[in-house]
């Protein structure tokens, strides 16, 4: 807010700029994107990159990270220097190497970060409903937010002293009008031509100077102009605002709280285009994203180095499933290779995300939808416990619940608050698991004793809940029989047509929580289908190149000799 104004006064600069505002491109996500050749000689020299203070970070093992095209330079091979951490850019000591990896200049880095930013961006204006840009300040007792808000009161005092001084000095709030007149300008569409001349006639800042050396510019009045036209371009939400600044009549305030309400505007604007754009978004991506990550591809052939590691691994679990199988079976032919479908492996790869440890990193192509996919399994989990509290209630004491009205509702409504972030490292599952068996029992026993039947004893109550509690064991036979019946629904629904619409059986046990899981999977199957549908091509390549090796070095060498 009021940058310019802010600057001159802090620097005494005649012409100050606004900083450049960078967007965080997730660390993780572009660590990824730039990764490259081996490590280094431990060579060690300082170098200091003068940029904005984005982070990396993620965890991951950067082999080389690029600099300047005048020096190649990488950060692998420092002594205490964790990577997992996140550092300020030009915080980053490199080190120079013997025999250079292969490198990206600035420029080519630069260029593969504004296609990821892009890249994301669009993906999650598309596929998100609920995206929107919501205005953030620092918190209030932190370094940051207390030195912003000394900068600024600092500012307004200065500009009311002006204002005051006999005569008054208007050299910075002249400067503030004229901010002020860029930002509506920056609100008005293409053909609001009337109201742009008006909004240019009456803050005329050539005018108001001539005005101020005369003492004769009238400050309320202009500030009045600007209130009556935040009025006609603002959205409703924001009319008790302008109400507001109408009843202002220090004149200091006014103007800061104007501010106040034209970064508001700001929002809102940036938000309707969000909104309008969505529908164009959609019906582009599956083209765009193509088109973003093979640009990444070709500034940064290492791209794909952990999609094809995920890819590989599947083809490993397939083929160790169809050994397993022939093992079992005598009169299996074991010297014929195994034939193993490319639509197979990948859903079974698309299977392994749904239990896929987040602190690794995800494959490069998934990368958009890391967040939808981890809150999937999240949800999942919480979905699998509750799953095996209902299947173990109805084993041990199915013939006390058969009668309680409504019984499974009450089981999801207990247990779903007391799951809620059982991913995370602090959760104390088997707490949680405790507090469900004393509701289910206090639940059985009530209901019992409403309809006059001997409530259940304590020897049933305690091994009640000590089954329950047992499904935190690793190995617990319950848990590891719900979880395969999730992935048979899953695998089911991955292998349906993407425009078929029902839901494929549901496998026993899971009954209880059938809606859920068929609304997750729906969600599950939509991301899976739209991400064939993009990054197809790439996958076909890389399964070509691993199935089927010798079909693609034939391929290649035809096309290096017609080359």
């Amino acid at each position: 807010m009021m940058t310019r104004a802010v600057t001159q006064i802090l620097h005494g600069s005649q012409k100050a700029q606004f900083l450049p505002v960078t967007q965080n491109i997730p660390g993780r996500a572009l660590t990824v994107i730039l990764q490259a050749s081996p490590a280094p000689q431990r060579r060690c020299i300082s170098y200091v990159w003068n940029t904005s203070s984005s982070c990396i970070h993620g965890g991951l093992p950067v082999h080389s990270f690029p600099s300047e095209s005048v020096r190649k330079v990488c950060h692998r091979g420092l002594p205490n220097l964790d990577i997992g951490s996140s550092l300020p850019l030009h915080q980053i000591c490199f080190c120079a190497k013997a025999s250079p990896p292969k490198v990206i200049t600035f420029d080519e880095l630069m260029a593969a970060t504004r296609n990821l930013s892009n890249w994301t961006l669009a993906h999650e204006i598309a596929v998100n409903a609920n995206f929107c840009i919501k205005q953030e300040d620092y918190p209030q007792n932190s370094f940051a937010g207390t030195v912003k808000q000394i900068v600024h009161k600092a500012f307004w005092d200065h500009l009311e002293s002006e204002l005051n001084e006999d005569p008054p000095e208007y050299k910075h709030a002249i400067k503030l009008f004229e901010e002020i007149k860029e930002i509506l300008l920056s609100f008005l569409t293409p053909g609001a031509n009337r109201i742009h001349n008006q909004i240019c006639e009456v803050l005329d800042t050539d005018l108001i100077r001539q005005q101020a050396e005369h003492n004769a510019v009238d400050i309320p009045g202009l500030a009045n102009y600007v209130i009556n036209t935040m009025g006609k371009l603002c959205a409703p939400i924001r009319d008790n605002d302008i109400k507001q600044l109408k009843a202002t009549d220090n004149i200091v305030e006014l103007l800061r709280q104007i501010f106040r309400v034209l970064d508001l505007m700001k929002v809102d604007m940036a938000n309707y285009t969000i909104k309008s754009l969505r529908p164009y978004l959609w019906h582009n991506l599956v083209d765009y994203e193509r088109t973003k990550f093979q640009e990444i591809l070709e500034e940064t052939p290492s791209a794909l180095n952990l999609t094809t590691e995920w890819i590989k691994e599947s083809i490993e679990d397939e083929l160790s499933s169809i050994s397993d199988e022939s093992s079992s079976c005598p009169g299996a032919d074991s010297s014929s290779k195994p034939i193993i479908s490319p639509t197979l492996v990948l859903n079974n790869g698309y299977l392994k995300l749904l239990q896929w440890d987040y602190c690794k990193t995800i494959p490069e192509t998934l990368i958009t939808d890391e967040v939808r996919l981890q809150e999937l399994r999240e949800k999942l989990n919480q979905l699998k416990v509750i799953a095996c509290v209902s299947l173990i209630t109805n084993n041990m004491v199915g013939a006390a619940v058969v009668d309680v009205p409504d019984f499974t509702d009450h089981l999801k409504r207990i247990s779903l608050p007391l799951l809620e972030g059982m991913n995370k490292k602090s959760f104390d599952l088997k707490e949680a698991l405790n507090a469900i068996g004393i509701q289910i029992c206090s639940i059985v026993n009530k209901s019992l004793s409403e309809r006059g039947l001997p409530t259940l004893s304590e020897e049933m109550q305690s091994n009640l809940m000590g089954q329950i509690a047992h499904i935190v064991e690793k190995n617990n036979p319950v848990c590891s029989l719900i979880d395969k019946r999730i992935q048979l629904f899953m695998r089911s629904l991955l292998a349906l047509p993407s425009f078929q619409k029902c839901m494929p059986t549901m496998p026993g046990g899971l009954s209880v929580i059938q809606r859920e899981i068929e609304f997750l999977g729906s969600q599950y199957a939509s991301i899976v289908n739209f991400n064939k549908k993009v990054y197809g091509p790439f996958y076909a390549n890389i399964l070509r190149k691993l199935l089927f090796p010798e079909a693609a070095m034939e391929k290649t060498e035809a096309e290096t000799s017609s080359n």
